[in-house]
């Protein structure tokens, strides 16, 4: 056994290994009193660097949901204005039908305007003053505006809000106002088709077409058929696309005589030697090919048994009602009104029947402006020369809620077939809530047309408004969950396990208390050489 007072190694290790137990449960005391496992990056560079990451996401995802609030409000806000726009809306609505109403006197339409007038005042103050911390929502200017709502950049919602003012607010427009081919002179052609020859706006033949929005809506189907406003506007209403795009039309086919009907007797004069002992008209109504005279609805014999309009009326109605035509007639302030239910083509080939003289001098005027809208008199030779071709097209109201193109070919022209108001290859003409009159009932009409679509674009507005905040709110929920998870990650990472860590706290401050002990006994171990020294 060697013994030496200079250097005490064995009491030097005891110490050394004391400092560690002391630094050991120093820091495990620490951990304890601050909760924290990574109290440095000494005790953990990685999971420092891994916890700091997730601080960071959990602390963007937070202030992401701070946004999608703020702006959850903001469209909230915005919302509930366009509701009250809606709600003056249908007030005008309400308003320009009861204009509409033929009861009402010039006064009572000029008292409806004005409240309507206020309505829409009302309208664009909403519109204009509509904001959120002095941002304006609702008056077009809130476009491609950024909600952002992750921890990441571009992690953004774009968020548009159309314009609701009224100037923006109504419809897009193109009319096919119809035209009446009157048929000019008698002639010896036994068919329409005969009577106007080919390349006529009046038929839809090979080549020729009507398309709305980009989308055909009329082409040749290998049959001749009348252009026809029913037709035109249920082959837009049925088409899926064009109702996405908020395209509609609305077809009607009102015909009223351009004269009082007052009997066979007045119906027509004669000249020279001729006598007209009836008129015969054979009807066609809807697109029917019209390639041959059979394809008449039904036809109506005008004799000298029809002495008033109510006369001529019933035959007609009955006519039609047994040939199950949709045409109705009727008389309104002593004229004769026909009106087709869906706005049909009124086609009719008249055919005067009579005493007329072979020469050209017999003839008889038939006054047939009583029967017809644009018609006048028109002077019947003889028999060869007894047929006289008449169409009335219905009109058509193609209305969008955003514009729209129309282009068409060989279907309309100036007064003859669809005689649409825009050319072909142009855009709808918009007309907005200030172009709203109720003075007349035509008016009224249009304009219950124009506030449809205006509802329409602040209904789509609404909508849009609420898919982006639900979509905010979808998102709002899926990051309160994603924060919850990245700060349990980091938890697991930077914070400390009390269970764990108390029971290493005990371990070192066991080994700390036995330590001190030891190195009691450590220090005695020179004072053995006292004994050699004795």
């Amino acid at each position: 056994m060697a013994l030496r007072i200079n250097f005490n190694y064995e009491a030097a290790v005891t110490h050394t290994a004391l400092k560690q137990n002391e630094r050991l449960m120093n820091r495990s005391l620490l951990r304890l009193s601050t909760g924290l496992r990574i109290l440095n990056a000494a005790d953990d560079s990685a999971g420092l660097f891994i916890a700091d990451q997730l601080a960071l996401v959990s602390a963007g995802l937070e202030q992401g949901n701070r946004n999608i609030q703020t702006g959850i409000s903001a469209l909230q806000i915005a919302e509930n204005s366009a509701g009250q726009i809606y709600n003056k809306l249908k007030q005008i609505y309400v308003k320009a039908e009861n204009a509409a109403n033929d009861i009402n006197d010039p006064n009572a339409r000029a008292s409806l305007q004005r409240e309507i007038n206020n309505l829409i005042d009302a309208i664009k103050k909403i519109g204009t003053d509509t904001e959120y911390n002095g941002i304006k929502l609702l008056d077009g200017t809130f476009v491609n505006k950024s909600i952002h709502y992750g921890a990441r950049k571009d992690q953004v919602v774009t968020v548009n809000i159309s314009s609701v003012l009224p100037k923006d607010l109504g419809a897009y427009i193109a009319k096919a106002q119809g035209a009446q081919y009157t048929g000019g002179t008698p002639t010896t052609a036994a068919t329409f088709l005969s009577a106007l020859g080919t390349g006529q706006s009046w038929f839809v033949e090979n080549g020729e077409y009507v398309d709305v929005a980009g989308i055909r809506v009329i082409s040749y189907d290998g049959t001749n058929r009348f252009v026809d406003a029913k037709t035109l506007a249920d082959n837009i209403n049925a088409d899926k696309d064009l109702q996405a795009l908020g395209i509609e039309a609305v077809a009607k086919n009102d015909n009223t005589a351009s004269a009082s009907f007052t009997g066979f007797s007045n119906l027509y004069s004669t000249r020279s030697s001729a006598t007209l002992t009836a008129l015969t008209l054979n009807f066609y109504i809807g697109n029917t090919a019209v390639s041959t005279t059979t394809a008449k609805t039904f036809s109506v014999d005008i004799d000298s048994s029809v002495t008033s309009l109510n006369q001529l009326v019933d035959k007609i109605n009955s006519a039609a009602s047994a040939a199950g035509a949709n045409i109705k007639a009727k008389a309104v302030n002593s004229k004769l009104v026909l009106e087709t239910g869906s706005g049909e083509t009124i086609a009719v080939h008249i055919q005067a029947q009579g005493t007329l003289s072979g020469s050209t001098v017999g003839s008889v005027t038939v006054h047939l402006g009583q029967l017809f809208e644009g018609l006048g008199d028109v002077g019947f030779t003889a028999q060869t020369k007894n047929n006289l071709y008449y169409i009335d097209v219905g009109t058509v109201d193609i209305a969008g809620v955003d514009t729209y193109q129309l282009k068409y070919s060989g279907v309309s022209a100036s007064n003859a077939g669809f005689n649409f108001d825009v050319s072909s290859g142009s855009n709808a003409t918009a007309k907005n809530l200030n172009t709203v009159s109720v003075l007349t009932n035509a008016q009224a009409e249009e304009s219950l047309l124009i506030i449809k679509k205006a509802i329409q674009r602040v209904d789509i507005v609404r909508s849009e408004i609420g898919a982006v905040m639900n979509n905010l709110q979808t998102i709002y929920d899926a990051q309160k969950v994603a924060k919850d998870n990245t700060d349990q990650a980091e938890n697991v990472i930077r914070n400390v396990d009390f269970a764990k860590e108390m029971m290493t706290f005990t371990t070192m401050q066991i080994r700390m208390q036995s330590g001190v002990a030891m190195l009691a006994q450590a220090n005695t171990l020179p004072q053995l050489v006292l004994q050699l020294l004795r």
